[in-house]
Formats: structure tokens, sequence, C-alpha cells
């Protein structure tokens, strides 16, 4: 008989748990679940869900083996909130999921009365401390796993920001520290301030990440790789325009057509179908039955820790994008992918390429410097013997040091 008790059958790739970065082991499904949708409020914007639809999205999820769901104070005016409260409390599944949140947008809607609103929003230590408490009184919990800094509001420095979040873990309230849509050398800036004062440092980034806009890898993945974060993407789908153009067409012929917070367009530009047709392509090669999962599949095998966000309001999505963690892209299917739209990470990327920008020295191919020159005096009738060039290197003058930085410059600049 074993000391350890036989490992369980799982539902879906959903229940592999993998620990959420180098600075956090806490274990979590592949993907999360978004709670944008989860709610009541939000119809015209972007989508809306009764109570009793949100709990049966949010059962098939948790009984697909998910345990990460990802909301903000402000989701569908709180009831985002409000509803993940209400089910994981009728579940009796709390510690059983790893809840993240998030403060700095205003989340008062409710009380149109309130007449300074000023510090209900922001990343202050006041709406900080206020938004934390009015979540946790929403989800029905004393603490969250992760909260996160939701966005940077340029106002609150790195070290209030850092201490008040520091003060919080230390409390209880909160296990894990995250920011999102936030530059880079803020978050290196911000962890750095924390190891160097012994407070808690951000483990995870959430931003926005897709294969129709790919800015994020310019310097958020690598930022993420240095400082050991996992990465959170939103909006893997692109708002929805990861779509076959059968697909397409038929949400013409409904009426249903798309998600509009971007704009009044809901159907995709050239250059969006071209991509489309791309995934295809590629899911036809690994024998996925949707382009979502290729794209989905395409982020998460970039680079490591990746736990992308998916949303929506149908079961039948969520299983779809499910069928992502089954999928193995080759180096030549993701180069293709990337290919299709060609991403330019600009200056300084565009000439130092992750160390891969020179060849290298060729010194087989290339005479030395000595043998150049001698060749040339020779050429010209002023050829030294060597102890004419012996002579010559004592007479030689070093120039100073502003003689050499007054030098001209051979790159250019």
């Amino acid at each position: 008989m074993s000391v350890f008790p036989p490992v369980p059958t799982l539902p879906t790739p959903l229940g592999l748990y993998r620990p959420l970065s180098p600075l956090a082991g806490v274990r979590v499904s592949p993907l999360q679940l978004g709670a944008m949708s989860i709610g009541d409020k939000w119809n015209s914007f972007i989508g809306s869900m009764t109570k009793e639809q949100s709990f049966k999205l949010l059962d098939a999820y948790h009984a697909a083996g998910g345990n990460f769901i990802d909301t903000a104070s402000h989701y569908q005016d709180e009831a985002s909130e409000m509803f993940l409260g209400e089910w994981m409390e009728t579940r009796g599944i709390r510690d059983q999921i790893v809840l993240a949140t998030k403060y700095t947008h205003f989340y008062k809607v409710n009380e149109p009365g309130l007449k300074q609103r000023v510090n209900f929003a922001g990343n202050n230590t006041k709406n900080m401390t206020l938004s934390l408490k009015a979540s946790l009184e929403k989800l029905r919990t004393d603490y969250v796993d992760i909260l996160y800094v939701h966005w940077w509001d340029w106002d609150t420095g790195v070290e209030e920001i850092m201490n008040g979040l520091h003060n919080l873990v230390a409390s209880g309230k909160v296990l894990y520290l995250g920011t999102s849509d936030t530059p880079a050398w803020v978050v290196s800036k911000a962890n750095q301030y924390a190891r160097d004062h012994g407070k808690t440092p951000f483990c995870i980034y959430q931003g926005q990440w897709n294969v129709l806009s790919r800015s994020f890898e310019r310097e958020i993945v690598p930022m993420a790789r240095a400082e050991g974060l996992a990465l959170a993407p939103w909006d893997v789908l692109a708002g929805g325009k990861i779509r076959t153009d059968a697909e397409e067409e038929e949400r013409r012929k409904t009426g249903e057509q798309g998600r509009t917070w971007k704009g009044p367009e809901w159907e995709r530009t050239p250059e969006e179908k071209t991509m489309c047709q791309a995934l295809e392509k590629v899911a036809g090669e690994v024998g996925a039955k949707s382009i979502q999962a290729v794209a989905i599949a395409y982020v998460m095998q970039k680079t490591t820790h990746v736990f992308p966000i998916i949303g929506g309001r149908k079961i039948e999505h969520l299983n779809a994008n499910i069928e992502a963690l089954s999928i193995a892209l080759s180096k030549d299917q993701l180069a293709y992918i990337e290919s299709v739209l060609p991403f330019d990470p600009g200056f300084p990327y565009s000439i130092i390429k992750e160390g891969k920008a020179h060849p290298g020295p060729r010194l087989s191919k290339a005479p030395s410097r000595a043998k150049a020159g001698t060749a040339a005096r020779k050429a010209s009738g002023t050829a030294k013997t060597p102890s004419k060039v012996k002579s010559a290197a004592k007479k030689a003058v070093v120039p100073s040091g502003d003689e050499m930085l007054g030098g001209t410059s051979t790159r250019g600049d």
C-alpha cells in the first residue's frame, strides 16, 4: 500500500496544473477563465449573462478541471465579483479556486449619489485599500489569491504601490501580486524596489497579446523572462476576430455578429482574414477542430509560464478553447504564422536582434591589418623593414583622451 494517493483521472487537460511562476509555487490550470462576461450589466458593451447562465459556465469550467479565475472590481459594474462570490459559496469550493481580481478602475457606478469619487480610482493606497475591502465583500471571502494593479495610472509612485501591496500580503488578505497594462520598465523598477527593501514582488503580468497584435513581445516577454514573472495574455482571440470565413458568414446570416467594444466594425479586415486563413491551414496540419485553439496554442508556445485568459459566454466555446492544450506547433508552423503579418520590434531590437544581429568575425576570410598594411605599402613603394617598423613604433605618440573623443566615428551616429 502506497502512502501517496493515486493520481486522479483528469477530465480534460485543464486539470494538468502547473506552478504559476518561478516566484509563485501555487498550482493553476493552464487556461484561466476570464470573468469579464460573468454578470448581467454590460450587455450593450461586451455582452452579459444571467446568474443562471454564469453559474453553468463556471460549473463547466470547474468540472473540466479548471481552478484559475480572473475578474476585477468593476467588471459588469461589480456583478462579476458578486456572481463569483455567490457561486463559490454555494458550491463550497472557495479554497479550490485560485482567484485573481484587480484594483485601479473606478467601481462605484452603482452609487450615483456619491459626490466625491476621486479616491475610488487610481493606484494610490487609499483606493487600493477600499477597493480590496469591497472586492472581499462581493467575493464572500477573506482573501484573494492574486491582486493586480489593473493599469499604470502615472500618478502613484512605485514605492507607495509596492509598500501598500506588501502590507496587504502581510495581513493575509492577498497571497500574490500581479500587474496589468503597465510599461515593462516600471515593472522591473517595482520588483527591484521590492527586492531591495524586503517587499513582495510582482509574480505575474497581464496584458494584450494575440497573433494579430504582437507588441507584447517587444518588451513585456523579455522582461517577464528576466524577472521570473508568469504571463496572463488577454484578448488572445483578438476580440472575436479569430474566426473562419464560414463562421463569419454564419454570423452575418444570423445577425449575431461579434464584439464591438473596440469600434463599430465587427467584420474582419483583409489582413485579419489572411491571418485566419493561415491559422486554418495550420489547424488542418495538426488536426485541430478550431482555429481559435491554434491561436491560443501560439501564445502558449512562444515562451514559458503563459496562462491565457479565455472568456466567452458559451460552454461549447470553452470546450473548443481547451483543445489548445492538446496542440503542439512546430518551429516551422510558428514561423509560418508569424510570417503572415510580420512584426517589427523597432529599435534597438531591429539592430541587435536578441544577440543574432551580426554573423561574427570572419578572420579566415579577411587579411589581418598588418598584412593589409604591408601589401598597401609594397604597392606604393613605401614598405618598411622589420627594424624600421620597430623604430617607428617607439616614436609613435599615443593620442590623449580628448583627441580620441574628438575622432571621427565610423558608425555613422
